[in-house]
């Protein structure tokens, strides 16, 4: 992956786009609905909610003639979640489910289902009900119009706004973004996922990830509805904890992981001065003959000790330079074998 803003690079643009800018909408006609999309379900012990969801996608497919397909991945439920889902739709020739072994989590849900697609454009939608599936075409309809990521705002009251207002406003602080909802439904271009880095959880990150690589982003205002049954998945404040460590950890990756000298030298450099600083006063005072209250040795121990750090941080700097600079020379053969 490369840091670097995706422009030139798509062979369908033809002039640098900034990344709040659309691209040119499709004038290819639609003739029934939407094609070409997959709606993609991670779900996690949600047997209740599945006969419900199955219903409610069927009549939205049926009532806006959409003609895309359902990718529902069971993330390793311990309940009766894949069973249901086979049940209620056996007869329904759009969904596909896939199961994982055990619970990996919504990140990893997302890739498993993206690599069991070919659709163009991916709208993850939670098992869980807490949005309308008559949302979907609202998604689809603002992606013809350009954009490369459709994310929507939470509007109207619900349990955790203080806490995602929190993150939200920090995120925009942090990576610029021109969204106010990073963590809600969205759409967005599958080849998104060919260009960034998706770890554990990182889906919560997936915009500011895009964005920092040039894409489009959007947003409409969408309601969060109650849960109607099963149990939210994302509570207690450990939670918060580390959503609040990934935060960090993603902005420290996209500030510094295409220069990282700049983070690594520039601290080494600093410790390295402060340890001749501090040399330079011991000295002073040995020559002029005060003795400080603590003697000369903890003087020397820090000189020493600022010194070593020094070199150690501007010696990792310089690997992870050269590794930097290894993993672009990989990406740019990637991309060149992706668009062959």
């Amino acid at each position: 992956m490369t840091d670097l803003p995706r422009t030139e690079l798509d062979s369908h643009r033809t002039r640098p786009r900034p990344p709040d800018e659309p691209r040119a909408a499709s004038r290819e006609p639609r003739t029934r609905g939407f094609t070409d999309f997959a709606v993609v379900i991670p779900a996690y012990n949600e047997v209740e909610n599945i006969p419900r969801l199955m219903r409610r996608l069927r009549e939205t497919f049926t009532r806006h003639g959409l003609e895309g397909e359902v990718v529902l991945v069971d993330d390793g439920s311990t309940d009766e979640t894949y069973e249901m889902a086979v049940q209620e739709g056996a007869d329904w020739d759009r969904l596909r489910i896939v199961r994982h072994r055990k619970n990996l989590g919504k990140t990893e849900a997302l890739l498993t289902a993206a690599d069991h697609t070919g659709a163009g454009r991916i709208v993850l939608f939670d098992a869980d009900l807490q949005h309308s599936t008559e949302e979907i075409p609202r998604y689809l309809e603002r992606m013809e119009q350009g954009w490369d990521i459709v994310t929507g705002r939470k509007v109207g009251p619900y349990e955790k706004r203080t806490v995602s207002s929190v993150y939200n406003w920090l995120s925009r602080r942090l990576f610029h973004l021109p969204v106010r909802d990073l963590n809600s439904m969205k759409a967005f271009r599958r080849e998104i996922l060919d260009e960034i880095a998706l770890r554990h959880d990182w889906h919560r990150f997936f915009v500011a990830l895009a964005y920092a690589q040039g894409y489009s982003v959007t947003e409409i205002d969408i309601e969060l509805h109650p849960r109607e049954a099963g149990e939210s998945k994302y509570t207690g404040t450990g939670r918060v904890l580390v959503g609040m460590g990934d935060l960090l950890v993603v902005w420290f990756y996209l500030k510094f992981s295409r220069k990282p000298m700049e983070f690594f030298g520039g601290s080494g450099l600093i410790l390295i001065v402060l340890g001749i600083l501090v040399g330079i006063v011991a000295i002073v005072l040995r020559v002029g003959g005060w003795m400080p209250p603590f003697g000369y040795r903890p003087l020397l121990t820090l000189v020493l000790l600022l010194e070593m750090m020094g070199v150690v941080l501007f010696g990792v700097g310089f690997l992870a330079e050269m590794i930097a600079t290894l993993r672009a020379e990989i990406d740019d053969v990637r991309r060149k074998l992706r668009d062959r």
